[in-house]
């Protein structure tokens, strides 16, 4: 999700909810504890400079329990970002607490924001010999034509 698409939705909301993609939520008194830009440079397996943006949000429970962060109030933080840190429209990607720090995608559910999985992938496939799986097919799944060619025809 892009922070364009965050913004546009928070007017509409009566309350902010987070929810990982197991069902968990994140709990109701959760803070918004860092709004910013992170940016990775770096060098893939190939050899190709590289370079990631992200606008990151880091969700931290507190033991204050009655806590509730309001739609216009994250809408607040996010333009104090975007004119104290020049932050421009860029996808969100937002950490969060388990076992350790998760990095998360965002996507929005109709209710609620979910956290979504993120996976790691290597960029450089030809310079590392990954061949590309291709898709597996039966015969029963080709396609049948009908040329009038006959075994033994003598047409093949």
């Amino acid at each position: 999700m892009k922070l364009s698409e965050l913004k546009s939705l928070l007017p509409g909301l009566n309350h902010v909810a987070f929810q990982l993609e197991g069902g968990a939520f994140v709990p109701d008194h959760f803070h918004v504890t860092e709004v910013g830009m992170v940016t990775k440079d770096f060098i893939d397996c190939g050899g190709t400079l590289r370079r990631e943006s992200a606008i990151n949000f880091q969700l931290w429970n507190a033991n204050d329990y009655e806590h509730r962060l309001k739609p216009a109030k994250l809408l607040r933080i996010i333009q104090l970002s975007e004119e104290k840190l020049g932050i421009q429209d860029g996808e969100i990607e937002v950490e969060y607490q388990g076992d350790t720090i998760g990095r998360y995608g965002l996507d929005f559910n109709g209710h609620h924001f979910i956290l979504t999985a993120k996976t790691t992938a290597c960029l450089a496939k030809d310079a590392c010999g990954i061949v590309p799986q291709k898709a597996e097919s039966s015969l029963s799944e080709l396609p049948v034509t009908t040329t009038g060619c006959q075994p033994g025809g003598g047409c093949c």
